[in-house]
């Protein structure tokens, strides 16, 4: 943090007389280690850093980014900020006096148990090898690939109002892949943490069961071979929190955000079919379909103390009882708007400003177990872990595919089915949901590459869930 220190100090130096300004300086490094089918690959290595200055001056407001953090660096993005700042106030679509104002003083750091580098290299490359082997279960497992990827960001956000926000986030994330073929067919499976990262230090290695898992995986994909295909037709359907991830993700995350809403991403990522006026009355899902939006989710991938314009980031319901309550929009779109929000304004680096992304949304848990939404159902499919996805660009009409499906007959699990997919309209699909897993059920999950914005931000996002059950969906095999 020294290096942000310092940058943050010659800032203050700098700054001409301005109505606001804040500079938040982002430091980042990562590292990628993987195995496939027993070679190590080349270790990917990357470290960026730079500085984002925002201001606003009378009625214009401007940003400009470097990376050269010296005296004459900052200067210069300064100047630039000012001189966007004054071609805002002649074309801008609203008055610079709404940009939100930091006076926050907190501090965030993601809870570690065991450091990256309490490892050396040679024992992370080990454990890979190790899980790469047990893929290879047979023959028929023509790839096999296992990974560890660790990020580290440190980020100091300060304002001309003296806010400060100082906030340091991990992750390591392992994942675990094998692809099977037989006879023209090829299934491809994953596990070991794929779809489950998260915050935190090389404990989540054992958290998520990376080793434990591999056999399972390989198994699962030479069972895929010979599974007939998922039938087609109208069925009840149970999503396991793996899926239920992107579900949420797509027909929640994306249609909520209120920069969509306002139409500033159109021309890129598409509208919403939510309006401005449906908050607080519109029936989104059934009275069991309760969304938050939550920050304080230890370990989930979006948990922090501020967004990246310094707002104090707070739990909120997005939806209660299946009625919708409030946007994914930061301060400066909840001025724009008049309507309420939550700490969302979010970057992707250094390089990008702050714009409303997801955080942690997640969904409550309900009072059923598992196996109780599996004896509900008479007539089924049970579906795991993301494929593909398609939704159109109101984020309103959706189809999703799947790696694992099994049967529901009468209450039970019967037999895997390969290739399950489904559809769906994104309200009417909510308002099917018929049952909700509880506390013991809920499993913390999320998504790495969420990408919005022009220019394009690529950002993580967290989502929590139990399992849920949704009546008469549309579900479908391969080829359909």
């Amino acid at each position: 943090m020294q290096l942000l220190e310092q940058t943050a100090k010659r800032a203050r130096d700098l700054a001409p007389a301005l109505d606001y300004w804040t500079v938040r300086i982002v430091a980042e490094e990562s590292e990628i280690l993987s195995v496939r089918q027993g070679v190590v690959e080349p270790t990917r290595l990357q470290t960026s850093c730079g500085a984002m200055i925002s201001l606003v001056r009378g009625s214009g407001m401007g940003y400009a980014a470097t990376s050269d953090l010296s005296a004459g660096g900052l200067r210069a993005a300064f100047a630039e900020a000012i001189r966007w700042a004054e071609l805002h106030a002649r074309l801008g679509l609203f008055d610079a006096g709404l940009f939100p104002r930091c006076e926050a003083r907190s501090e965030y750091r993601t809870p570690t148990l065991e450091p990256w580098d309490a490892r050396s290299t040679e024992d992370k490359l080990r454990l890979l090898r190790d899980a790469c082997s047990a893929l290879e279960t047979d023959s028929r497992i023509l790839d096999s690939s296992a990974w560890l990827e660790y990020r580290r960001i440190s980020q100091l956000l300060v304002s001309g109002d003296a806010g400060r926000s100082e906030q340091v986030l991990e992750y390591v994330n392992p994942g675990l892949a094998a692809v099977a073929h037989e006879a023209g067919q090829t299934q491809r499976r994953t596990g070991g943490g794929a779809d489950r990262p998260g915050q935190g230090g090389l404990e989540r290695i054992a958290q998520v069961g990376f080793l434990d898992a591999a056999p399972r995986v390989g198994e699962e994909a030479l069972a895929l071979l010979a599974a007939p295909e998922c039938p087609t037709g109208t069925r009840d359907l149970v999503l396991l929190p793996g899926q239920m991830a992107l579900q949420i993700h797509e027909s929640i995350g994306h249609p909520l955000e209120l920069d969509r809403i306002l139409g500033d991403e159109r021309n890129y990522a598409g509208t919403s079919f939510v309006t401005a006026d449906m908050f607080g009355s519109y029936r989104y899902g059934s009275d069991l379909l309760n969304v938050t939006f939550d920050p304080s989710q230890q370990g989930e991938l979006a948990s922090y103390a501020t967004d990246d314009e310094g707002t104090r980031a707070e739990r909120a319901y997005l939806i209660r009882d299946g009625i919708l309550a409030r946007p994914l929009g930061g301060r400066l779109s909840q001025a724009r708007s008049g309507l309420p929000g939550v700490a969302n304004a979010r970057a992707s680096g250094w390089d990008r400003p702050p714009i409303d992304r997801m955080g942690n949304i997640n969904l409550e848990p309900g009072s059923a177990s598992l196996d109780d939404l599996i004896g509900r159902v008479e007539r089924g499919v049970l579906m795991d872990t993301n494929r593909s996805w398609s939704i159109d660009d109101s984020r309103n009409k959706f189809q999703f595919g799947c790696e694992l499906g099994r049967l529901i007959e009468d209450g039970e699990l019967n037999g895997l089915v390969r290739n399950p997919g489904y559809r769906g309209i994104s309200a009417n699909f909510w308002r099917s949901l018929a049952g909700v897993g509880d506390r013991n059920e809920f499993e913390v999950v999320g998504v790495r590459n969420c990408g919005k914005g022009e220019p394009n931000q690529g950002v993580y996002v967290g989502h929590a869930a139990p399992p849920c059950l949704f009546r008469e969906v549309s579900v479908f095999g391969g080829g359909q």
